[in-house]
C-alpha cells in the first residue's frame, strides 16, 4: 500500500483550532482535560527517584496546560510553551496563579535563555503532531533544552512497522523512527521503550521513552 503524502498544519492553523474553540475545550481534539495517564504513572513510579522537587523542567507543545499544572502540583520549576498565543491566553486563564510558567514560543526558535537549561523536558504528541519529513530537526530542537545531565520524557502514539504512515496529523511513530530521531539528536535511551496500548475505547498504541545526552 501507498504512503500517503502527508499534509503538515502551520502554526496559524493550530491557532485557528484554539480561536474557533471559543474557549470550549471540548472543541480541541487533543485537549482531554487532565494530564496525560501515561505521564502521571511515570510521574509516580519512576520521577520520584530521578528527578528532585524543584527541580526545572519544560513542557513542550503545551496546550491548554493540563501536564503543566499536573507538574507544578508536584513541586516542580516549570517552563510550558506552545507556540499557539491563542492556547498560552487560554492556560493563562485557567489557572491565573500560574499563569507564569506559560509562556508563546516556537520549538524551532526558542530563547537562548532556556538552552541547556531544563533538567526534565516533557514531549508529548508534539514530535507525532509535526511535518514527518522534520521529525530530526524537532527532535534536535527539542533537545537543545536539556541541561548536561536532564532526561527528555517522549509521549507518543505509535504504529507497527509494517504499518503504512497515513495522512495526518498525527503521524505516529514506530520505534525505531523514535529511536533514530533521538539518535540524531545525539540522546540514547536509558531503558528500553515501552510499547503499550492505553486504556481508551478503542486503545490506542503508545510510546514512551526516557533519553539523556549520549556519553562522549
Amino acid at each position: 500500500m501507498p504512503t500517503i503524502q502527508p499534509a503538515p498544519l502551520t502554526t496559524s492553523d493550530f491557532d485557528a483550532i484554539y480561536a474557533e474553540a471559543q474557549r470550549d475545550p471540548g472543541l480541541v481534539p487533543w485537549a482531554d482535560g487532565r494530564p496525560h495517564p501515561a505521564l502521571v504513572s511515570w510521574l509516580n513510579a519512576v520521577a520520584p527517584s530521578l528527578i528532585r522537587c524543584g527541580a526545572r523542567v519544560a513542557v513542550v507543545g503545551c496546550g491548554l496546560g493540563e501536564d503543566a499544572r499536573e507538574l507544578v502540583r508536584r513541586g516542580y520549576d516549570v517552563t510550558a510553551f506552545d507556540a499557539s498565543a491563542t492556547a498560552i491566553e487560554w492556560a493563562r486563564e485557567i489557572d491565573a496563579a500560574q499563569a507564569g510558567c506559560f509562556h508563546v514560543a516556537d520549538v524551532f526558535d526558542l530563547p537562548p535563555r532556556w538552552m541547556r537549561r531544563f533538567d526534565l523536558v516533557i514531549e508529548i504528541n508534539t514530535i507525532q503532531a509535526l511535518d514527518p519529513e522534520r521529525r530530526e530537526d524537532t527532535t534536535d530542537a527539542i533537545a537543545r533544552l536539556l541541561s548536561p545531565r536532564g532526561h527528555l520524557l517522549v509521549i507518543c502514539r505509535g504504529r507497527d512497522d509494517d504499518t503504512p504512515l497515513v495522512d495526518g496529523p498525527p503521524w505516529p511513530l514506530t520505534a525505531d523512527e523514535l529511536r533514530a530521531a533521538t539518535d540524531a539528536a545525539g540522546l540514547e535511551p536509558t531503558r528500553p521503550l515501552e510499547v503499550f496500548h492505553d486504556h481508551e475505547t478503542p486503545p490506542v498504541l503508545r510510546i514512551r521513552g526516557l533519553f539523556e545526552r549520549r556519553a562522549g
